[in-house]
């Protein structure tokens, strides 16, 4: 395990380096705090108490975000948000703001789009052995919906990436990883882990899903990923609604910390 992974992140991400993970954090902090282009943030020493990390780590990880323009680290003078340099699609991924509504209904359209496709070739491209895994992962992932929202997250992980890897596109398969890793910083940040809705039914679309890819149906697969990820986005628009309108105290109680 890399230095700082495990105070960074409580998920069971043993293959992400600890500098990927305070890089995140640092993120959401700048997204929670509601910091703007050119505010300053703590310094390194503390970023790292309040993060709870080593001071190493936290220096690897505002390497990271430099390089990717995310701040500007001026010596003597401080820690700053960065100002985008252009437009170019880069950069407006690089703006993704995991607390914005508005950037995540984009997100989840997006995820729609490319993982309904990912499905549908899937169902068409899927090797026996590919089917086995995609049906296993599925079967696991209801088995984990009853145990922890972290099992459950682990769990979907895998099968998501096991039907992107089925469509035989490695175009595809990727950005299906990247937009997952997008949502788990929504995730994190506006619920700290914990599932939107009823883990079970994602488990059962899981399985409906897996079942219609190892029967070699592009279209019924296609639908149920759509009815799938439309059933995910309406559970998450009610969570927040209910965070800020209804007064969701256990939520409320989470995000002052």
């Amino acid at each position: 395990m890399s230095e700082g992974q495990g105070a960074a992140d409580g998920s069971d991400e043993r293959y992400r380096p600890g500098y990927e993970l305070v890089a995140e954090r640092i993120l959401g902090h700048i997204g929670e705090s509601g910091l703007k282009p050119g505010d300053r943030l703590p310094t390194e020493k503390g970023l790292a108490a309040l993060l709870g990390v080593t001071h190493n780590v936290t220096r690897e990880a505002l390497k990271v975000l430099a390089a990717m323009g995310r701040v500007n680290v001026r010596k003597g003078a401080g820690i700053f948000v960065a100002s985008p340099v252009n437009t170019s699609a880069g950069e407006l991924l690089a703006d993704f703001r995991p607390t914005d509504m508005e950037h995540v209904l984009m997100l989840l359209d997006y995820r729609a789009l490319v993982e309904t496709e990912t499905t549908r070739l899937a169902a068409t491209a899927a090797t026996p052995k590919e089917v086995r895994l995609i049906r296993e992962t599925a079967a696991r992932s209801l088995e984990a919906a009853r145990v922890s929202p972290e099992s459950f997250a682990e769990a979907d992980a895998l099968f998501h990436d096991a039907v992107g890897a089925a469509s035989h596109n490695v175009f595809l398969h990727a950005t299906v990883s990247n937009i997952r890793r997008y949502s788990h910083q929504t995730s994190t940040f506006l619920f700290h882990g914990e599932a939107a809705g009823p883990l079970e039914t994602a488990g059962e679309q899981h399985q409906a899903i897996a079942k219609a890819i190892g029967n070699g149906d592009p279209e019924g697969a296609m639908d149920l990923m759509s009815i799938h990820l439309e059933t995910t986005k309406q559970q998450l628009e009610s969570r927040i609604h209910n965070r800020l309108f209804s007064g969701d105290p256990a939520t409320a109680a989470r995000s002052s910390r």
